[in-house]
């Protein structure tokens, strides 16, 4: 199972970093986590640089792509020198969004007839490209998911977890990276947001 992390500069380094910590607790399983970047070398928000595992075009290929946000996202999304390098295919990929990653997945056309999810600062932006926001951590439908708030990106995770390998490799996943003494309530919160879209 490939799973391409969509990098861009100015990424956040909380759904970058929570969302392929999480996805690679399925290593063992065969998963192919790699952080998928349109430049060689992306530096984060925060100065964190790091260098990409994958070139953009992996995605095209991959079986699961999960978009990151960052403080540049408005911009990515209407650089067609970076939005034609990505050709994704909901009806063979799993393709889910965390925050502004959603107004990415909204230009790309991804989004249609679909209700999302993301952050309080994209909200706006989202709504402008004639999209529904809920007022929620996460939604999901068929092959797409989006979630809103950086912590949510664990539950972005934890669904594309669900959605393969079933809800106990999710709840397995979540309970090793749950705080100490709330593992039991860390996997049912989890269970609550991510179950109605199973």
């Amino acid at each position: 199972m490939d799973v391409a992390v969509l990098t861009f500069q100015g990424f956040n380094e909380l759904d970058s970093f929570i969302a392929s910590a999480i996805l690679n607790r399925m290593k063992g399983q065969g998963w192919n986590v790699q952080i998928t970047c349109p430049q060689e070398c992306v530096t984060s928000m925060n100065g964190v640089k790091v260098h990409a595992q994958q070139p953009l075009e992996f995605a095209n290929s991959a079986d699961v792509v999960v978009v990151g946000s960052g403080i540049y996202t408005r911009e990515i999304a209407v650089d067609e020198q970076i939005t034609s390098r990505l050709s994704l295919n909901p009806e063979k990929q799993i393709i889910a969004a965390q925050c502004s990653g959603t107004l990415l997945l909204a230009k790309l056309g991804l989004l249609e007839g679909l209700p999302a999810c993301t952050d309080l600062t994209t909200k706006p932006w989202v709504i402008d490209a004639g999209i529904d926001v809920l007022n929620q951590p996460l939604v999901a439908r068929g092959n797409v998911a989006t979630a809103g708030g950086c912590l949510a990106s664990s539950y972005l995770a934890a669904w594309i977890i669900a959605k393969t390998a079933g809800v106990d490799a999710a709840s397995s996943a979540i309970e090793y990276v749950a705080p100490t003494g709330e593992k039991q309530q860390s996997v049912a919160a989890m269970r609550k947001v991510i179950e109605p879209y199973l």
